[in-house]
């Protein structure tokens, strides 16, 4: 039997040629200092250029979207003519790869920022680590600070960061940008009345709530066009202090997915809870979802093939992101389609280091 993973699908603007897709993984392998993506990831994501779409490693917009040590930017010439190598390699090996748009606000470090505090939606008190670079250079377990609430001032800058870090991204050569709004990053903490206790326009109820996350779609979409921009959700994730589930937060993800299906975006990926602990989502949760974006919906988070064909052929989703697995395979796609073994993961060589558990997972040919 056929799997209905290896139909083409379109996304926006880029025509796939299956279904199976790569999510995005942080690595922490760019060259510091400067964060330039190398040659070392670029022979990592050319090993992994027949996904049916690569969505790149979280990407920093700015110095001050930098949450965890030698993840790479796209805010520098140096970073963008980095990235350029390696989407020239994609190509040229078959492969089709988006830049993901990353901000994680307060999952960082005063380290990062020259003793600043990193910025979130409110100053509020939370249990978080990130990882910076440790005394022997390897990376280091560390509690995250308060942040402080950011300002209006702020609040545009980063917007213009969106808007610069997407122009870079044309440049350097991507089909797609996705923008990371998952996992209790910024515009994630915008979005949750668990991180977010604003007085302001960009607080209380969801349409003030959601309003950073619109206008950061709103600027990426100005600076390329909506057919080459997806975004990453996880209205109900638990992760990055947002353990806490509040109890409007699937309806808060309704709201985000009907806002976003008006804007035509070229797909929305969908990272599901249960790969953190959290609650698996209800097929009529899915169907609501679908309801509420018309548009591809790429789905993410502990995926077995099983569950894939089987939301595909439901209609509930269009694609799958599958993550740790493509880590150990870098045919992961090959060994779906004939029902091959696959490598077992390393993890103790997730994070930060060199080829070893990067690069040197056997593919079968």
């Amino acid at each position: 039997m056929t799997s209905n993973l290896f139909e083409p699908v379109t996304l926006g603007a880029v025509e796939l040629p299956h279904r199976v897709l790569m999510a995005p993984l942080t690595r922490m392998r760019a060259t510091p200092p400067g964060d330039v993506p190398n040659d070392l990831m670029r022979e990592y994501y050319v090993q992994r250029a027949g996904a049916g779409l690569i969505v790149s490693e979280g990407t920093q917009i700015s110095t001050e979207g930098k949450g965890y040590m030698d993840t790479p930017g796209i805010y520098s010439a140096e970073q963008v003519e980095g990235w350029r190598r390696i989407t020239d390699a994609v190509h040229e090996a078959g492969g089709r790869i988006a830049a993901q748009l990353w901000h994680v606000g307060r999952v960082s470090h005063e380290s990062f920022h020259g003793g600043e505090l990193p910025l979130s939606a409110s100053a509020l008190p939370y249990r978080n680590r990130t990882t910076v670079k440790g005394p022997d250079g390897g990376p280091l377990r560390v509690s995250c600070p308060t942040p402080r609430a950011a300002t209006a001032a702020d609040i545009a800058r980063t917007l213009d960061d969106y808007r610069r870090a997407t122009e870079n991204a044309r440049e350097a050569g991507f089909d797609l940008v996705e923008i990371h709004g998952a996992h209790g990053y910024l515009l994630h903490q915008f979005l949750s009345s668990v991180s977010n206790h604003r007085d302001d326009e960009y607080g209380g109820p969801v349409e003030n709530r959601a309003r950073l996350m619109l206008e950061a779609v709103d600027a990426v979409v100005d600076a390329w066009s909506a057919d080459r921009v997806g975004i990453r959700i996880s209205p109900v994730g638990v992760f990055n202090g947002l353990e806490a589930l509040d109890d409007g937060a699937a309806d808060d993800g309704l709201h985000v997915a009907a806002e976003l299906g008006r804007r035509d975006l070229a797909f929305l990926h969908l990272s599901e809870p249960d790969w953190a602990g959290g609650p698996a989502l209800t097929d009529e949760y899915r169907a609501q979802l679908k309801q509420a974006f018309p548009g591809p919906i790429v789905g993410a988070g502990a995926y077995t093939t099983d569950k894939a064909e089987r939301l595909v052929e439901a209609g509930l989703i269009d694609a799958v992101a599958f993550g740790r697995a493509y880590i150990a395979n870098p045919d992961l796609d090959v060994r779906i389609r004939d029902g091959v073994a696959y490598n077992e993961p390393n993890t103790a060589t997730f994070y930060g280091g060199g080829a070893a558990g990067y690069t040197d997972y056997p593919a079968l040919v």
